[in-house]
């Protein structure tokens, strides 16, 4: 059966504990997640002293986890054993520790909550113990999520946690932290410690906590230019040169890149219906009519020069052509886009 983060933890909050749980990939938050309410819930505070047990990969082996999970509990009905950083056990992938690995998930005690977290790795798909975790035990595989999907993941983190948030300050934090699920989690969490789930998310917010210039950035930046708003894109350039960490060419650069790509999809699909192009574009319906707007102020020819010229300010920051420092290339690159 395959398994999805929302599954297991729909399970349990219904008070479904599995004995086993292998979680693995490279998309940490859901990893975190399911550890953290596990700790959390699976036993009472009482129990706790006596029967939950957190170990990290590092300070302990395969061999000594599966060891402690055959015991029973204390005066509980379950035990819980968590080892985080998994994926740092040195006997991870020994043959004999993988053929105890097994036999032991073949016939997982059923009075144990064995969790093991495996961050960036992932076990040997050939190998038996994977096998029988599959048909025995719980094993979530995570993905990075893709850049597209992280808007409605904003929205439904935010509404998850009863708070209407702008579709605005969505894409403001999409496009400066990218898909970093923990990063944005806890950059939201601490601004909904200051206000009250009344309160809908703006650009103001985000800027003020999460410390998101809304008036200089790069989401900011590409409207610009996408409206061909000289002044204002000549503004954001100079910003930009004076604040380069907060601000670096390799970001600015990728995600031109991306915008001007999907002005191009617009292009080629410009008769379609805006909802048609909103899957195309992986964005908001809402913002459409601005793709379309850059569309109409960027013919398709100059879109593809667009898109060469950002490929070329890409080589000369790595060096791969003329040298330019960053704050020259960004210059150049934006009068190229606009004139």
């Amino acid at each position: 059966m395959a398994f999805t983060a929302e599954s297991i933890l729909a399970d349990m909050k219904a008070n479904k504990f599995a004995p086993m749980y292998v979680l693995q990939g490279d998309e940490p938050f859901y990893i975190d997640k399911i550890a953290s309410y596990i700790e959390e819930n699976a036993l009472t505070e009482a129990e706790k002293s006596f029967n939950q047990t957190i170990l990290y990969g590092k300070d302990t082996t395969l061999t000594q986890v599966l060891e402690s999970a055959r015991r029973f509990p204390m005066m509980a009905m379950r035990q819980v054993i968590i080892v985080k950083e998994g994926q740092d056990l040195p006997d991870l992938n020994r043959k004999g520790s993988q053929d105890i690995f097994a036999q032991y998930a073949a016939n997982p005690v059923p009075t144990t909550v064995l969790v093991i977290a495996l961050k960036n790795k992932k076990l040997d798909g050939r190998g038996a113990a994977k096998k029988a975790i599959e048909k025995n035990a719980v094993l979530l595989d995570t993905k990075k999520m893709y850049d597209n999907k992280i808007p409605n993941w904003i929205k439904s983190y935010c509404k998850d946690k009863n708070y209407k948030i702008k579709d605005r300050a969505i894409n403001l934090i999409a496009e400066y932290i990218g898909n970093d699920l923990i990063r944005i989690a806890n950059e939201l969490e601490k601004l909904m410690l200051n206000y009250s789930n009344d309160t809908e998310i703006s650009e103001a917010l985000i800027a003020k906590h999460i410390g998101i210039s809304r008036e200089y950035n790069v989401f900011e930046l590409q409207n610009a230019l996408g409206k061909k708003d000289i002044l204002k894109a000549n503004r954001i350039v100079m910003y930009f040169n004076e604040n380069p960490k907060s601000n670096p060419f390799v970001v600015v650069v990728g995600t031109l890149f991306s915008y001007f790509s999907k002005v191009l999809v617009v292009h080629e699909n410009y008769s379609q219906a805006d909802q048609v192009l909103s899957k195309l574009l992986g964005v908001n319906p809402y913002f459409i009519k601005d793709y379309k707007s850059a569309a109409n102020n960027y013919p398709r020819e100059k879109v593809l020069n667009v898109i060469e010229s950002l490929q070329d300010a890409d080589l000369k920051a790595k060096g791969i052509r003329a040298s330019l420092s960053d704050d020259e290339n960004l210059k150049e690159l934006v009068f190229k886009i606009l004139h």
